[in-house]
């Protein structure tokens, strides 16, 4: 089954039956969480080995540490339609996606190479970083791969990491960047600053009651990045971005719940739009999260966060 995505590339959710025009292609193999520019050198290398082909990804859908850890905190940095936007933007014509479940964990090392990449996939050439490991219990890693893609006529890149100063840039830097409450840390690891994809929905409209509306969205699968106030910007359907100010976490002032949800006031701005799928990046961290003793203590400290985050919005435009 192929669909076609917002950018110009198409998913594959069916890596038995791929058309024609999907095989051949020069693959670069990971989870690409985040897409951010280590995944973007990896890209880059995979297109340079082989510009003649079709550039590609091979990734899995549900990342495979929720199969293996389902009871761990939600981790996601991206999920599957916006990775799959994000690696479009980077010109990646076929995503496939891989559904990791027991029996696809179960392959060999030798049965991905073999049935997969080269059977059912018909790679001419594969890319991946140097700690790549597949295969049941993750038998498989670049020397084993080496050996095989060799034998069955497949070319490999084997691609050094992209570092900085802090060392690689992976997905694990830019969650904990984000953990400790450093968003613009997390940007300059992904080329781009971090969003939540969500719906905005109905909430218990208390924002009103003290002349902040906002707009409700659910972290859902997403990271939960350090509970505080954020100066934000969303990205409306229509492609409008309009600054604004967020409060991420539990709202202990006016909630008892364990559900973190982001809710975010747009400036000057009045229309609307429940229903409808914002994209809301942090820019910065203002404050942490805190319980106020009354609904004026806490409306008095959202002027103040207010005049924060354009402050903050102006200076990163």
């Amino acid at each position: 089954m192929s669909n076609q995505g917002r950018l110009k590339s198409m998913l594959h959710t069916d890596w038995r039956n791929l058309p024609t025009q999907a095989r051949g292609m020069v693959l670069a193999l990971g989870n690409f969480d985040g897409v951010h520019r280590g995944h973007a050198h990896l890209l880059h290398a995979a297109h340079s080995a082989r510009p003649d082909r079709p550039l590609g990804v091979l990734t899995f859908e549900p990342h495979p540490r929720t199969l293996f850890r389902p009871d761990d905190p939600a981790f996601r940095l991206s999920p599957s339609t916006q990775r799959a936007e994000l690696l479009a933007g980077l010109g990646v014509q076929h995503i496939i996606e891989v559904p990791f479940d027991a029996t696809f964990a179960a392959l060999s090392a030798e049965e991905f190479v073999r049935v997969v990449l080269h059977e059912a996939l018909g790679a001419a050439h594969i890319a991946c970083g140097a700690d790549f490991a597949f295969g049941h219990r993750r038998g498989g890693d670049v020397h084993f791969l080496e050996a095989r893609s060799e034998t069955l006529g497949i070319g490999l890149s084997v691609v050094p990491q992209l570092s900085d100063e802090g060392g690689a840039i992976s997905s694990s830097r830019i969650r904990r960047a984000l953990q400790d409450g450093y968003p613009e840390h997390a940007a300059h690891l992904l080329g781009r600053s971090w969003s939540i994809r969500g719906e905005v929905a109905h909430g218990d409209k208390r924002g009103r009651t003290i002349g902040f509306p906002t707009a409700n969205i659910a972290l859902g699968g997403y990271l939960e990045p350090a509970r505080g106030v954020y100066a934000v910007r969303a990205t409306l359907p229509d492609g409008r971005i309009i600054g604004g100010v967020a409060n991420l976490g539990r709202r202990p002032t006016v909630a008892d719940t364990t559900e973190a949800r982001l809710e975010a006031h747009l400036f000057d701005f009045a229309e609307d739009i429940y229903g409808q799928t914002l994209d809301v990046a942090l820019v910065a961290f203002l404050r942490a999260e805190q319980k106020f003793a009354s609904f004026d203590a806490l409306r008095q400290q959202i002027v103040t966060d207010a005049e924060d985050a354009r402050r903050q919005l102006t200076t990163s435009a």
